[in-house]
């Protein structure tokens, strides 16, 4: 629900437009999955007005949709990083792109999308979708395999994601990563063969959309049993988009400063 303003019991504050911000791709795939992911969200949200933009590799640039709306009139905006972790692109990239913005927009920045259980659930639903059953769980050990970074921070993110994945019911959790960290995802699955009580072997790609890291870890996951689908528009991850406005719209600190942030709440 959106606050009510004080005086208009019924009637609903301003909402800000929604400016998802994906990092972008050579890859075609990369920004048809973006826009499918946002599809979703607008259908979740009927009458808020959502606009994507990429840090790189297309015609949409956060500067040139932003400029945009500012000719628009619009004048409150919440950028969402449609990123999983709290690495280089959150802490500097997006930053920086937003202190560039026309001086009547006011921005708050979202939280990145991890770590929340929704993200669990839609990782879950991508390896039943390609062929486990939950009654597989127990006898399955899973590579939660990330796209990687040079930053400890994102890293530690990743393997307590990995920990507490395993007390939900799999046999193993081991995380693995496609670029910057090991190990690598091929490497995982082979350590996984090798623990006690694993029968089966699956990959769940922590990634988003498509691209050069995604394809690393499909080929990695060749010694597999497994191989889940990228997260995507998954149903789950939409409504993380939505919570995560929710969250800088209503809790958010920063009407005009460009580096506050939101806190994660889940």
């Amino acid at each position: 629900m959106y606050p009510l303003l004080p005086g208009h019991p019924t009637r609903p504050a301003h909402r800000p437009v929604l400016l998802v911000i994906a990092h972008g791709s050579r890859d075609p795939r990369h920004a048809e999955t973006v826009h499918a992911l946002v599809r979703r969200v607008r259908s979740l949200r009927p009458g808020l007005r959502v606009e994507t933009a990429f840090l790189d590799f297309d015609a949409a640039t956060v500067p040139g949709v932003l400029e945009r709306l500012a000719a628009e009139g619009v004048r409150d905006v919440v950028a969402l990083p449609l990123l999983l972790t709290r690495a280089f692109h959150a802490k500097a990239d997006i930053p920086a792109v937003l202190r560039g913005a026309p001086a009547g927009l006011r921005i708050r920045t979202a939280a990145v999308l991890g770590p929340s259980p929704l993200l669990m659930a839609a990782l879950e639903q991508r390896l039943y979708e390609a062929g486990l059953d939950p009654a597989d769980k127990s006898s399955t050990g899973v590579v939660l395999a990330s796209a990687g970074s040079s930053d400890p921070e994102a890293i530690a993110v990743i393997a307590d994601i990995a920990r507490e994945w395993r007390h939900t019911g799999w046999c193993a959790v081991r995380p693995a990563f496609a670029s910057a960290s090991l190990p690598r995802t091929e490497d995982a699955v082979r350590a996984l063969r090798a623990e006690p009580g694993v029968r089966r072997v699956a990959v769940a790609p922590y990634v988003l959309a498509p691209g050069f890291l995604p394809d690393r870890i499909a080929r990695g996951a060749a010694g597999a049993d497994v191989l889940a689908d990228v997260l995507g528009p998954a149903p789950t991850v939409a409504r993380l988009l939505v919570r995560r406005y929710d969250e800088a719209h209503v809790c958010g600190t920063r009407p005009t400063a460009p580096l506050a942030r939101t806190p994660a709440l889940a």
